[in-house]
């Protein structure tokens, strides 16, 4: 049944549909060497509905805080909601990369990009500093013994505010932001493993996610992904040694596989929004792939046919979510409250 107000119930989690589709537009970009212009067309047809979803968002984003501020408030002390408020600035670092990997850092659209990146790299750096700021805030108040009430915030989730940060240099290089966008990089790339130990730990000392953020276990496979790209850059230049890139590569392979038993159990679940979590993370890992595959000589072998197939299943798995999402919206089944577990708001 359809909300009376659906706007109320647009989180920030929305925006992770920009970037599944400016991962897909990246992966195919990349696989214009091995398959042609007809790759290169692809890539700018979901770079283009990235660009229209994240206009839209961002215009009902803008209408939802003037009506309802409460259901943003809401979602900024919710423990996971609060951490999708990077998927934001996120979609504008995403939409930068997308459109100087299609029409280069120079153009008449260069200005554009530019601004994109600026506002998505500070956006994104406000992000970590408010996100981990919270961390070191008292511990949420009705709270029992023993428990802190950070916990419950400790999911992959928390990888896009805090490990997020990767991303700058793969549109900041080309634009001539590199040393800003290497010290950016640096806090994603120093925050990756501890934000991946607090997540294990979580799981193993504490709680299983409730089954409504089981998709996000796939968000794991994205940093490793990201950070291999921004090093295949500095191979280009002579910066880094190729085994660098090979070595993320088998880092995100072994996520992707480890995170694979999971995916029965969340696809069991009803659609979602979280369901988009499974979308940039393959795509950047495809992209890597391919990435590797130019590195390491060109076309053949093994390496080309991981490369296909992990391109056509990323390509099925963003038509599939984008189909589900279609559907929800027509059904009244996405934008309404979705029965969450009992979980205590972080501290402000």
């Amino acid at each position: 049944m359809s909300s009376p107000t659906p706007l109320k119930f647009l989180m920030p989690g929305w925006f992770s549909v920009v970037m599944g589709l400016c991962g897909l537009s990246l992966a195919w970009h990349r696989a214009v060497p091995l398959l042609g212009d007809m790759a290169d067309g692809l890539a700018l047809v979901a770079g283009l509905l990235a660009l229209v979803v994240f206009v839209v968002l961002l215009v009902a984003s803008w209408v939802r805080v003037s009506r309802y501020p409460a259901a943003l408030a809401d979602d900024l002390k919710h423990p996971v909601r609060h951490a999708f408020v990077a998927a934001f600035p996120v979609s504008m670092l995403l939409l930068a990369t997308v459109g100087v990997a299609l029409g280069g850092a120079g153009g008449e659209l260069a200005l554009l990009w530019r601004t994109l990146w600026w506002a998505g790299s500070l956006g994104q750096f406000w992000a970590t500093l408010w996100v981990l700021g919270r961390w070191l805030a008292p511990s949420a108040p009705g709270t029992s013994a023993g428990n802190t009430g950070l916990w419950p915030a400790v999911t992959p989730v928390l990888l896009i505010p805090v490990v997020g940060n990767v991303l700058a240099p793969l549109a900041g290089v080309p634009l001539g932001h590199g040393g800003w966008a290497a010290a950016q990089f640096g806090i994603g790339a120093f925050f990756w493993p501890v934000a991946l130990a607090l997540i294990l730990a979580r799981r193993i000392a504490h709680s299983p996610l409730p089954d409504r953020v089981l998709p996000a276990w796939f968000i794991t496979v994205a940093p490793p992904a990201v950070i291999g790209l921004v090093l295949a850059q500095l191979v280009e230049r002579g910066q880094a040694p190729l085994g660098a890139v090979q070595a993320l590569w088998g880092v995100a392979l072994f996520f992707a596989l480890w995170v694979l038993p999971v995916l029965k159990r969340a696809v069991a679940q009803p659609f979602g929004i979280p369901f988009w979590a499974l979308s940039f993370p393959l795509a950047a890992f495809t992209t890597l792939t391919l990435r590797l595959l130019e590195l390491q000589g060109g076309p053949g072998g093994l390496m080309q046919t991981a490369a296909v197939l992990l391109l056509a299943a990323t390509s099925m798995v963003v038509l599939w979510l984008g189909f589900a999402t279609v559907r929800g919206l027509r059904d009244g089944s996405l934008l309404a409250p979705e029965p969450v577990a009992s979980i205590t708001p972080v501290a402000g």
